[in-house]
């Protein structure tokens, strides 16, 4: 039932049958990181209300940040004592504030070591808003010894539960923007002594080279090749993948188009061939430690219903290659290119700033569903089986479908079939806000209609039999569940009775 490659044309009816036997592979790691800007901003009491949001529907197991060692988390320090002579202190207040509310939200870190703090600093280029330094430390020996230190808090902080952390060396060297000169030579140096670092702090895994799709095939093959001359600590792969090309610019905001759905699958099977080129490193887990539609945090398509369904395509095969896929970001407090001018302004978050959560964040809570033996994979629908119910996840980037499903296996009964769908009329809390005039800031009263209208519809059939048809609109996605519901009422009741119109 295959429609790879012609997902855009649209197919106006199908039906599918599925057995109950089968057994089909389906690595559903969606829930195992989420993104969330830089560090500092886990200290907002917004931030703290988007986790718990995304915890409650969501349920991560990780969470990623930039900017571990920026100056807003006030964890390095130099200074001269009285005699003139010059001392390092770290200072460890904000990091266990934020470790003790992602311990709280039930999540834990995927550290990113960076960026540098300015007084280890080599130079004065900074990247964002928030003028995060990105050059080489001016001293390797203070930069490691922040590092084990760092790491050696977290352990007294969290147990041994810590080492479960996985741990990242930088993140983007390949751009000039985020490692100065984008310098291959001097980021590798800086991988080699940080990994042996943290290696030496206790039973850490690591992993880098955190490249994004810019000469990414070259970096990376240079990187693997380094790691295995040095014989340089390397536990897992990171790299990001974003799925759009270069933007239209209008005023602040950005319009991008999606990659062609292949095109974004094939960078992604280079990079497993060329990890597996390599015998020291073979069959190593590769996560992506960022992912996203567009990567600019002003992308309009953000607040869409063409993400949410685009993102689910992605979400039914990232698993294939990866050990996890970490979307960029939970929520819209983000600062790189500044603070927020506007409700919806194409942020990367899963939920807005008036904890409104979009189309997208449906995709994610959907897929934390899929428990269970995955009994039919297609390129619209991901369907499992537990034991008791089908749940399953269906997206539709082409015209207005309708599937027709028959769980050929099922006897005849009493079933109950529940549905939620997200799509352009009944989740679309961005045309909501167009259509109540744009207003760049929210009242209360506001915000509560917008938030009404960015819930899925919910829908349930009694049925007879497991066969049912799903219609699924343009840039819709559905969640569905099916399972034998007979009777269970307290003696007496008949809703049959209860609905009936009693002057028939």
């Amino acid at each position: 039932m295959a429609l790879r490659n012609k997902i855009f044309v649209g197919a106006y009816c199908m039906s599918i049958s599925i057995k109950r036997e089968s057994s089909l592979t389906f690595n559903n790691n969606v829930s195992f990181c989420v993104g969330s800007g830089r560090m500092g901003l886990s200290l907002q009491n917004i931030f703290v209300k988007q986790l718990e949001l995304v915890q409650k529907e969501i349920g991560f197991s990780h969470i990623r940040c930039h900017g571990l060692f920026h100056e807003d988390m006030s964890i390095y320090h130099e200074y001269k004592d009285e005699n003139g002579n010059d001392h390092v202190e770290y200072n460890f207040t904000y990091l266990d504030m934020v470790l003790d509310i992602y311990k709280k939200a039930g999540v834990r870190p995927f550290i990113e070591l960076g960026f540098m703090p300015k007084a280890l600093a080599s130079g004065d280029q900074t990247v964002f808003y928030w003028e995060s330094n990105v050059t080489p430390p001016k001293s390797y020996e203070k930069w490691t010894d922040l590092v084990k230190a760092t790491l050696s808090h977290i352990v007294e902080r969290c147990g041994d539960e810590a080492y479960s952390y996985p741990v990242e060396v930088w993140n983007e060297p390949n751009l000039p923007g985020f490692w100065k000169d984008a310098d291959m030579d001097e980021y590798f140096k800086l991988y080699k002594v940080t990994a042996e670092a943290v290696k030496s702090v206790g039973d850490f895994r690591v992993g880098g080279p955190a490249i994004c799709g810019v000469d990414d095939e070259r970096w990376m093959r240079e990187f693997l090749k380094f790691v295995e001359t040095e014989n340089a600590p390397l536990d897992f792969i990171t790299r990001h993948h974003y799925t759009t090309y270069q933007p239209e610019i209008k005023g602040r905001y950005k319009y991008q188009k999606l990659h062609e759905i292949e095109y974004g699958f094939d960078q992604l099977k280079k990079t497993r061939e060329i990890v597996d080129s390599f015998e020291k490193v073979k069959g190593k887990e590769i996560h992506l430690t960022e992912f996203n539609t567009s990567y600019d945090p002003l992308c309009v398509i953000h607040d869409t219903n063409l993400n949410a369904a685009y993102v689910a395509m992605l979400l039914s095969r990232l698993g294939d290659e990866h050990a996890s896929y970490s979307y960029w970001t939970l929520g819209d407090i983000f600062e790189e290119q500044g603070v927020p001018y506007s409700e919806f302004h194409g942020g990367f978050g899963l939920v807005n700033n008036s904890l409104i959560p979009k189309p997208t964040f449906w995709t994610f809570a959907f897929y934390s569903k899929l428990k269970g033996k995955c009994v039919y994979r297609s390129d619209d629908s991901v369907i499992v089986y537990d034991g008791k119910k089908y749940r399953g996840v269906l997206w539709n980037l082409g015209d207005e479908r309708q599937l027709s499903f028959n769980m050929e296996d099922e006897e005849n009964g009493r079933y109950c079939l529940i549905t939620k769908t997200v799509d352009e009329e009944t989740c679309n809390p961005l045309k909501i806000w167009h259509d109540m005039g744009e207003e760049r800031f929210f009242t209360e009263e506001e915000a509560s209609v917008v938030r009404a209208g960015a819930y899925p519809l919910i829908k349930t059939e009694k049925l007879d039999s497991a066969s049912f048809d799903i219609n699924i609109k343009t840039n819709g996605v559905v969640y569905f569940e099916l399972y034998k519901a007979e009777l269970k009422g307290d003696r007496g009741y008949c809703y049959e009775k209860a609905v009936q119109k009693f002057s028939d």
